[in-house]
C-alpha cells in the first residue's frame, strides 16, 4: 500500500477553512502542519485574535507554524523537517521560490477565478463589479509570477443576479475544497494534468480592493453602480456621501430607468431625491440608482424604509 501524501497546508481566512477540511478528511494524505498568519490585534479591545484556518487547526491537533517574514532561514528550515510530498495553498501570502519549490511535487494553489481572468487578490469582488454571470474556482502549480503557474483543474459556479460578495464567496470557498481536494488525489494518483495558461490582451486583474474603489460615481450609469454595490457587499462596502457631508455605506441597490420611476427625476447626475417614507434615490448618467439597504456613519445597517423614518431630508440639500 502507499505511503499516504504528506501536505504542508498554507491559508489564512475563512475561505480556506473548507480546504483544509477536506484534506483532513481524506486518509491518502497526512497534513504535516499548518502555515497560516501571526496573530493580530482586533476588535476594540485590540486583543491577539487567530486566524480562522489556526483554528481550525487546532481543533484537529494539527502544528502550526506563524512566521512573519518567508524568507526567514530558520522558517524554512523548519519547512524543510517537515518533508512535505506537496504543499496546497489557499488564500495566503506570495511565496518565495525557496518556499513553493520545496516539496518534490511542488505546490499547488486554489484561486477563486477562472484562470487566467481575474488574477490578484480580489477575484471574487472584481467579477461581481465587472458583471459576470459566472466565475469558477482554478486549481494550479505556483511560479515565479503571481496566479500564472500551469492549470491542473477548473470547476465553474454561476454568479445568480442577487448574489453579492458574501454570497459569491460562500459558494466558491465550498467550491474550491471540493476542486483542491479532486486535485489533490490526481496528483497522488499522477493523473494530474499540467496546461499553461493563454495569454490575452482582453484579460482582466483583481486588484486589491482600496477604499476608494467602493466611492460611488453618479457619473456611471445605475447597473454598473449597482455591480459595484454587489462587489463590495458586505464588505468592504461601497459608499457615498451626503450633501450635508456625512458618509451613507450602500449595502443593496437596484436599478430603474428614469421613466420607471416615482417622483421628480432629473438629468444631472447626483442629484438625490426621496418622498420621505418608501425611497431614497440619485439620478446616475443613465437611469436611477434606488438605495435599498444603507449605513449612515454612525448608525447601524437598515432597510430603507426603516433609515427614512429616522433621517431629515434637509441632508439631501447642498
Amino acid at each position: 500500500m502507499l505511503q499516504p501524501l504528506r501536505i504542508v497546508f498554507m491559508g489564512t481566512p475563512e475561505f480556506a477553512v473548507p480546504t483544509l477540511e477536506a484534506l483532513l478528511s481524506w486518509p491518502g494524505c497526512v497534513v504535516a502542519a499548518v502555515i497560516t498568519a501571526p496573530d493580530k490585534p482586533a476588535g476594540r479591545g485590540r486583543q491577539l485574535a487567530e486566524s480562522a484556518v489556526k483554528q481550525a487547526a487546532q481543533a484537529h491537533n494539527v502544528p502550526v507554524l506563524q512566521p512573519t517574514n518567508l524568507k526567514d532561514l530558520e522558517f524554512q528550515a523548519a519547512l524543510k523537517e517537515l518533508e512535505a510530498d506537496l504543499q496546497v495553498v489557499v488564500a495566503f501570502r506570495m511565496l518565495p521560490q525557496a518556499v513553493w519549490n520545496m516539496p518534490p511535487m511542488g505546490s499547488i494553489n486554489i484561486h477563486a477565478s477562472l484562470l487566467p481572468q481575474y488574477r490578484g487578490a480580489a477575484p471574487i469582488n472584481w467579477a461581481l463589479i465587472h458583471g459576470e454571470t459566472q466565475t469558477g474556482v482554478t486549481s494550479f502549480f505556483l511560479r515565479h509570477e503571481i496566479d500564472t503557474g500551469d492549470l491542473i483543474f477548473q470547476d465553474v459556479v454561476p454568479i445568480a443576479d442577487e448574489d453579492d460578495f458574501g454570497s459569491l464567496y460562500e459558494k466558491l470557498k465550498t467550491a474550491g475544497a471540493a476542486l483542491a481536494l479532486r486535485t489533490v488525489q490526481a496528483i497522488a494518483d499522477g493523473t494530474a494534468p499540467s496546461l499553461p495558461q493563454m495569454e490575452s490582451s482582453e484579460l482582466r486583474a483583481a486588484p486589491k480592493i482600496q477604499k476608494e474603489t467602493g466611492r460611488l460615481n453618479f457619473k456611471q450609469n445605475a447597473p454598473q453602480l449597482v455591480n459595484l454595490v454587489r462587489g463590495l457587499s458586505p464588505i468592504p462596502t461601497a459608499f457615498t456621501t451626503l450633501p450635508d457631508g456625512r458618509t451613507l455605506k450602500v449595502f443593496r441597490a437596484q436599478a430603474l430607468d428614469d421613466e420607471d420611476s416615482t417622483g421628480p427625476t432629473t438629468t444631472y447626475p447626483g442629484t438625490w431625491f426621496s418622498d420621505g417614507r418608501s425611497y431614497l434615490r440619485v439620478q446616475t448618467t443613465n437611469g436611477l440608482l434606488d438605495l435599498l439597504d444603507v449605513q449612515l456613519e454612525g448608525k447601524k445597517r437598515m432597510p430603507i424604509q426603516e433609515f427614512l423614518r429616522g433621517f431629515n431630508p434637509s441632508a439631501l440639500q447642498k
